[in-house]
């Protein structure tokens, strides 16, 4: 079995601009700079010959390369129960589309579609019992941040393996844009 999510990666300096939004809410395990993306679809464990035919059918995608501008920061969940602190994602019809053909291809592959509705961002951090005040600065402080646009050309297939040291990725393909 192999665990498998489809998403763009952004320019080293981008991914700096990110990781440096980190700190200053205690119980937040940030995200390294490393592996900082915007997943386009979640695959999950797959059998290997199905991660063969997901490459075949994400090789098939035409789409356009277009710009992408990350824009805010936010969280998931309540302030009492806060989940997660995430990079925003200005609107992009461009980048609705790609997911939406990465979806079709997946679905065709086999796959049970996504039940979420797809809402771009950048996990910054997951949080567990992470003070309410310092949520609330956080978010104050750095609601401001916006990076791009930088120019999306591709996006990539990863693995992700688990530790106990955290998720490590490994990017297995990129798909190019036109």
């Amino acid at each position: 079995m192999i665990r498998l999510f489809v998403a763009l990666d952004f320019p080293a300096d981008v991914r700096e601009r990110l990781a440096g939004l980190a700190g200053g809410v205690p119980g937040a395990r940030w995200t390294e700079a490393g592996n900082l993306h915007l997943t386009l679809r979640f695959i999950g464990e797959v059998p290997d010959d199905t991660a063969h035919d997901i490459d075949a059918a994400l090789s098939e995608i035409a789409a356009p390369g277009f710009d992408l501008v990350l824009d805010g920061v936010g969280m998931y969940g309540s302030a009492r129960n806060a989940r997660v602190l995430w990079a925003g994602v200005e609107r992009s019809e461009a980048l609705s589309h790609l997911q939406s053909k990465v979806e079709s291809a997946l679905v065709r592959c086999g796959l049970p579609p996504e039940e979420r509705k797809f809402s771009p961002h950048v996990t910054l951090a997951r949080l567990k019992d992470a003070p309410k005040d310092r949520l609330g600065r956080f978010l104050e402080d750095r609601g401001l941040f916006r990076a791009g646009p930088m120019r999306i050309d591709h996006f990539t297939l990863y693995r992700s393996h688990l530790g106990k040291g955290g998720a490590v990725y490994e990017a297995l393909r990129e798909y190019g844009l036109s």
